[in-house]
């Protein structure tokens, strides 16, 4: 691993930042309850569940995350077979959003390219994706799964919820009532992918 220096960004440097670039996913802890029928009804769910269940909830927000990632970082040429080819979103190992995922991106696009799920049990640098949320499973770790994407053109998503480990480019933990997220710059970097400084100065850290 190169070594890393960290920028850890209060929130009064955030302030006036460009929070209103991302109304989907700003602010999500103190409009919890606005968010649950608006997350929830993307995402395919009946609003009366996922305000019973929060566990539903933070899992419909998280794949909310997801796909919006894909509007603030561009990627190579070379990693898309072609001009039309979809932005994959693929979840490795244990899949924790099951439908919701496919609810959320269903019909959605990115600079013309629609957007697709999959699943994978293990992955490698040729899977695929441009997004891996790396859940882990019997056939591969997330740490092995990050590994066996080093420097390919992929943003790899890591969640502090799944226990200690290697971080991917981006990473997700949460704060009581509120989902943050990390950026390793340099990850990012070394993938040749690039993320919009809007997105840098939402992350509560960044690693560079």
């Amino acid at each position: 691993m190169f070594p890393r220096s960290c920028v850890c960004l209060t929130g009064q440097a955030r302030r006036g930042s460009g929070e209103d670039e991302l109304p989907a996913i700003k602010r999500i802890g103190l409009w919890r309850g606005a968010l649950a029928a608006a997350v929830a009804g993307l995402a395919g769910l009946p609003a009366t569940a996922a305000r019973a269940d929060p566990h539903a909830l933070e899992l419909a927000i998280e794949a909310t995350y997801l796909y919006r990632l894909a509007h603030f970082v561009t990627w190579p040429a070379g990693a898309f077979a072609g001009p039309m080819s979809p932005v994959v979103i693929c979840i490795q190992g244990a899949d924790p959003f099951g439908p919701i995922l496919d609810h959320l991106v269903a019909d959605k696009k990115v600079d013309g390219r629609p957007i697709a799920g999959r699943r994978l049990a293990r992955l490698e640098a040729g899977s695929g994706c441009q997004i891996a949320y790396l859940a882990g499973g019997p056939a591969q770790s997330a740490g092995q799964a990050l590994q066996a994407l080093d420097s390919a053109p992929v943003v790899t998503v890591t969640d502090a919820a799944r226990g200690p480990g290697p971080r991917g480019v981006f990473h997700l933990a949460q704060e009581g009532a509120r989902l943050r997220f990390s950026i390793d710059a340099a990850q990012a970097e070394d993938a040749g992918v690039a993320i919009s400084s809007k997105l840098l100065k939402l992350a509560v850290e960044v690693r560079r």
